[in-house]
């Protein structure tokens, strides 16, 4: 009991305002599920996201982010924990973190650990289910964070009268922002915010937007904003040549939704619809992110808080033939991911960086002690110096079973990828025998779309087998020398 409230004077010292001079920083952190870098900031032509835009102008822009897994649950949970799915046994959306790694500290609980008030508002872990929830995280119980009502999903009475959560795919109502969950989210995540304010100890307030997550369900006010005619369709359409039936099986998301055939052969009036209702959530989303945001300059928060904005992983609109994600490819492993912190300079980095490192980057810019154990690399470094040699590979993983289109745990067959700077190859192995069932290799220099599978030609077997050992040797291997 002595050394307990030791603990507390000393965080309650050191975590005060003016201890020493010194204040610790707040953090916001802002999740946005299946958010690819749709943004202006990554040299979108399409899209109208000037608060996103912004807050990237007065900080730092990492334009080669990449996830480790390209669905939430595993995505999310390894982001939060700093170790990549395989260390923690999570690769599907069913399974806690806590199972394999019962002692394991997540980034907000590490600054709760320290004094921070640790908050979580809408979707951060995951969005439903045991893996939604992790109490040792938070000061306090989490808000919005399991939402099952079509009520908050939906606003049409055709949609409204339906069964389950999964109706049509898309949706323009008029309607005010805060008729869908992402609203109540941000108007939730500012009250807590002005709480927070006043509170004597720094915070870590995590708030997570549902949004561009399909049902594509938007006010109408940001469908307005485009006109869905000079919304580029898809470049390709078909799956890349000499692909494996591993790399490009449909997850069936997109599938089971009330308009969509459920061969998943779509019109183009359909997949015209579908990519402007994402550019339309797109758009909503940085609505409320801007909302957000000014009033933590209203309160004036913003010079002493780090703000981490991400996507959770990539999304394809029918590129390559592939709807949503679970995949491998660039469009699905591909993330926004924008800093800005106190006294930190802005500008953006090409560098590969991968989700698994935000938790060390974190701590760093806010001057607290790195968890040991963590698999990824701090990038506070690329922040003075953006061009510096840095990580030379990102690397991701997808799962399948050998029947059906969703897996469950490791799948039957695990396919590891690494994304170098010219390549992108993948290697699909048996789970239990680790016995090679497929590969594919894509030249990123010659076919930036990933559209030829170039594995088997004759000029390509010394890659193969360069990348094959590199993807043995592993993460590490790829870190700054």
């Amino acid at each position: 009991m002595r050394c307990l409230f030791l603990l507390f004077l000393f965080c309650d010292f050191f975590l005060r305002p003016g201890a020493l001079g010194q204040v610790k920083p707040n953090v916001l952190m802002i999740a946005i599920d299946d958010l690819r870098p749709a943004l202006g900031c990554y040299g979108d032509q399409i899209a109208i996201t000037p608060n996103i835009d912004r807050l990237a102008n007065r900080g730092f822009v990492l334009q080669r982010a990449y996830c480790q897994q390209a669905v939430c649950c595993p995505s999310r949970l390894s982001m939060l924990t700093g170790l990549r799915p395989d260390t923690i046994r999570v690769w599907d959306l069913h399974t806690h973190f806590r199972e394999a790694k019962p002692d394991a500290v997540t980034l907000p609980q590490h600054f709760k650990n320290i004094g921070y008030q640790s908050r979580s508002i809408g979707k951060i872990l995951h969005g439903g289910g045991n893996p939604s929830k992790d109490p040792e995280s938070w000061s306090a119980p989490p808000i919005h964070d399991n939402v099952r009502d079509p009520k908050l999903r939906y606003a049409l009475p055709k949609n409204l009268k339906g069964n389950g959560l999964k109706r049509s795919a898309s949706e323009s109502a008029e309607v005010s922002d805060d008729h869908y969950i992402d609203g109540i989210v941000a108007n939730d995540s500012i009250r807590v915010l002005g709480e927070l304010a006043g509170n004597k100890h720094p915070f870590f307030l995590a708030v997570g937007f549902r949004k561009p997550h399909l049902p594509f369900n938007a006010p109408k006010k940001y469908w307005d904003l485009y006109n869905q005619k000079k919304i580029q369709m898809p470049k390709h359409r078909s799956h890349p040549v000499n692909s494996p039936d591993w790399g490009t099986r449909s997850w069936r998301e997109l599938e089971g939704y009330t308009d969509i055939p459920e061969d998943g052969k779509i019109t183009e009036a359909k997949v015209r619809e579908l990519r402007h209702g994402y550019y339309a959530c797109v758009s909503y989303i940085d609505a409320l992110v801007g909302r957000l945001l000014a009033e933590l300059e209203r309160l004036k928060l913003d010079n002493n808080t780090i703000v981490l904005l991400y996507g959770d992983h990539g999304f394809h609109l029918g590129e390559q033939g592939l709807w949503t994600k679970a995949n491998n490819y660039e469009l699905s492993t591909r993330v926004p991911l924008i800093v800005t912190a106190p006294g930190q300079p802005k500008g953006n980095s090409d560098a590969f960086v991968e989700l698994v490192d935000v938790f060390p980057t974190v701590c760093e810019l806010a001057g607290l002690a790195v968890p040991r154990g963590l698999e990824g690399k701090s990038f506070l470094p690329l922040l003075s110096e953006p061009n510096r040699k840095w990580k030379t590979a990102a690397f991701s993983q997808y799962p399948r079973s050998l029947k059906g289109n969703r897996h469950s745990s490791h799948g039957d067959v695990m396919g590891y990828a690494i994304r170098t700077e010219r390549y992108r190859f993948v290697q699909w192995q048996n789970w239990e025998t680790k016995v090679v069932v497929a590969r594919e290799l894509y030249s990123l220099r010659d076919d930036p779309h990933e559209m030829k599978n170039i594995v088997n030609d004759a000029d390509a077997k010394a890659v193969v087998a360069r990348l094959a050992k590199r993807l043995a040797k592993g993460w590490k291997d790829a870190l700054p020398k």
